[in-house]
């Protein structure tokens, strides 16, 4: 059983604050408790006697209650919860605002609950919350108008009038709900913690949540991987506009806002991101009620060929494909259906079929092996019992273990038949399209399920070197690295061209010539990032230019920012772009979900096309390999129009060293290799640029 149980289903509840004064939300919460509740309910207030006819405890200390409800104002808040943890109440609730939200002052009060909440070992919920709902325990610690219908979705929410808007909604479509919270400031409780109690309760088959933020990326990506597994989780992440820091100081932190730290994030974490409540809760009833397909293809059965079209449309823009019917199948439906109809998919029953004739057609489109979901499309004409349409599908599909989605394309006429569906499980739309929608997320949710999860490898690495060359920043005015601190990258087995960065004229030229063949040269500074933008780079220098060229690179920075610090030039050996492709691989630090990897094509051009793909670290050998077959570049990589394939494997062992590096030093807050040339024989990091935060080394 969940650590949180006693949260869902207390014996007794103690709402602290409880009055009878009308618009409060003391008298609000007791009432709803009294309404619905199983258990017994205990005012507290020392103001009071009696309260609702019972008696009225000064405090909660001796209510004997395993769930308290606090909304009382912030300032008396701490000492209830002291005075509920020392009562060996386990079980909190804080409806109360002015924590977090509230400035300073109110920082200070959440911080202080905290401490409180870790000293008891307390379940604490909010501050700053509308409270908690169960259903079969008729549970309703909230101040929200109404209860939850009883079902078997479990729901989350950031936003407490979210929270009663849905309940109000979500009663007129006959949506049911098994667990309900309103997680407020998350100052004990946050999502991660709901979404693990959740996947261990047998009575709740799918986790919803609208969310603000996510307080632990990396933990919350850890228990939804194990939840979903069995259990689909489903979540609004607000906020979608929100691009990141504007002034990120590499390409990969421009590129990689938060939003794709999100949605890399809960990728990762198996949850289906959905970009509306109505897909939130649409979906949800899906999963909640239907069985996962066994097949790949969709069978539509419609009486009106427009919205036929339009949901063939849907199913051409999902995951899912249009079933391709055996012959047999088709052999069936002509004999079934009337000359004018279609024994194709879209199976149009046309226009005069009664129930029985859509029952005849589901029957036949479902016994077929290429069918692995089903979509009826009803609209309203003289010859159509909704009704019975209603008791038809039930029927035809309490036989088959397959999901059927029902498009009821009329107004009030459908009203009855869409609630006797509903009571099975079975959701109705009215757009063709959303039922598409709706079913597509069933066969996403089974891709997910069958996903398997491997660890991260761990490289033999030199991290005391590493270590040393991040630790430079410490004695420079800023904390940005660049190409001279390439020996990062070989120190963590990541290959370099050979080379080094020289100081005059004549270092270059000895340099230069322990290479073999010509040179790259490129100014080094830390105040200048786009050396190409500024002349900054030569390539294809011959030993007898090198000096000339170090003289001519130094010059165009100094004309370019008088002031800008000079390291040096860099003489590096040539790799053969022509052989190879350009990548980039980099990373930078999400404040949710920890250090997000980039891998994509690469040089001048990565901001311009900026073909990505982002995963949080660390990852897997099988997550390196998703990278790159995300990109729509891959097949540069692979050998397309007649290119030699590069080393992928490389590739693939590139992006997880990096991913390990970034791992091991919190301290690298953004850091660009680019490009990380791809060839035939492995590849090579030409180019580099981080910044280190120096306190966290």
């Amino acid at each position: 059983m969940s650590e949180l149980a006693g949260l869902f289903a207390p014996q007794c509840v103690a709402v602290v604050g409880a009055t009878e004064r009308k618009g409060s939300v003391g008298r609000a919460v007791v009432r709803n408790l009294l309404a619905d509740f199983e258990g017994d309910v205990v005012p507290v207030n020392p103001r009071f006697d009696r309260l609702f006819d019972r008696d009225c405890h000064e405090s909660v200390a001796g209510t004997g209650a395993d769930l308290a409800v606090v909304a009382v104002p912030a300032e008396t808040v701490l000492d209830v919860v002291e005075e509920a943890g020392e009562a060996g109440i386990r079980n909190v609730v804080v409806i109360s605002a002015g924590f977090g939200e509230a400035g300073p002052e109110g920082s200070d009060r959440e911080e202080r609950l905290v401490e409180i909440a870790e000293r008891y070992d307390l379940n604490l919920v909010g501050p700053n919350c509308v409270g908690v709902i169960s259903t079969p325990s008729g549970l309703n610690a909230t101040f929200g108008p109404q209860n939850a219908l009883p079902g078997s979705i479990s729901f989350m929410s950031q936003s407490g009038a979210y929270i009663t808007a849905v309940l109000d909604w979500a009663a007129d479509r006959n949506l049911g709900f098994k667990d309900i919270v309103s997680l407020g400031n998350k100052a004990v409780l946050d999502e991660s913690d709901f979404v693990a109690a959740w996947g261990e309760d047998p009575d709740t088959d799918v986790v919803l949540g609208y969310l603000e933020g996510i307080s632990d990326g990396r933990r919350f990506i850890d228990v939804a991987r194990e939840v979903t597994a069995e259990t689909p989780v489903l979540a609004i992440k607000s906020g979608r506009t929100e691009a990141g820091a504007t002034a990120a100081a590499s390409h990969t932190g421009a590129i990689a806002g938060s939003e794709e730290a999100y949605d890399a994030g809960l990728d990762q974490a198996g949850v289906i991101r959905v970009d509306t409540g109505e897909e939130l809760f649409e979906f949800g009833q899906m999963l909640a009620g239907q069985p996962l397909p066994e097949g790949e293809g969709v069978a539509v059965v419609t009486n009106a060929g427009g919205p036929g079209v339009m949901a063939t449309d849907a199913i051409g823009d999902a995951e899912a494909e249009l079933a391709s019917l055996e012959a047999e199948t088709k052999s069936r439906l002509a004999e079934l259906l009337p000359d004018a109809a279609s024994a194709r998919n879209p199976v149009d029953v046309i226009g005069d079929a009664g129930a029985d004739r859509f029952a005849a057609a589901l029957e036949a489109v479902l016994e077929d092996p290429n069918v692995g979901a089903a979509v009826v499309i009803a609209c309203p004409t003289a010859t159509l019992a909704f009704e019975s349409l209603a008791d038809t599908i039930a029927s035809v599909t309490d036989d088959h273990d397959l999901p059927v989605a029902t498009c009821l394309m009329g107004g009030e006429s459908t009203e009855a038949a869409a609630a006797t569906l509903a009571d099975l499980g079975l959701p109705t739309y009215f757009d063709p399209a959303r039922a598409v929608r709706s079913l597509d997320t069933l066969f996403e949710y089974r891709e997910i399920r069958n996903r398997t999860y491997e660890s991260p490898e761990s490289f033999d690495v030199d991290r005391e070197a590493a270590r040393e060359i991040l630790e430079t920043v410490q004695d420079r005015s800023d904390n940005r690295l660049g190409v001279e601190a390439m020996d990062l990258l070989e120190a963590y087995g990541i290959p370099t061209p050979e080379g080094r960065i020289v100081d005059s004229p004549r270092a270059a030229r000895e340099t230069a010539a322990a290479i073999d063949g010509d040179v790259v040269m490129k100014i080094v500074s830390p105040d200048i990032l786009h050396k190409t933008d500024i002349g900054g780079v030569e390539v294809g220098v011959a030993d007898e230019d090198v000096a000339d060229i170090y003289e001519a690179l130094v010059t165009r920075a100094r004309n370019y920012q008088s002031d800008a610090r000079i390291l040096g030039v860099q003489v590096q050996e040539m790799v053969d772009l022509d052989a190879g492709v350009e990548t980039i691989a980099g990373t930078n630090r999400d404040p949710q979900f920890g250090p997000l990897l980039l891998f994509g094509l690469g040089g001048v051009f990565v901001e311009v096309f900026e073909d990505t793909a982002t995963r949080v670290a660390p990852v897997s050998e099988r997550e390196a390999i998703g990278m790159i077959d995300a990109i729509d570049s891959a097949p540069l990589l692979r050998g397309a129009r007649g290119r030699t394939p590069v080393d992928e494997a490389a590739v693939v062992e590139a992006i997880q060293r990096l991913s390990q590096l970034v791992t091991d030093f919190p301290a690298i807050v953004e850091l660009d290799i680019n490009p990380l040339v791809a060839t035939p024989d492995g590849v090579a990091a030409v180019d580099l640029r981080l910044t280190v935060d120096p306190h966290k080394l």
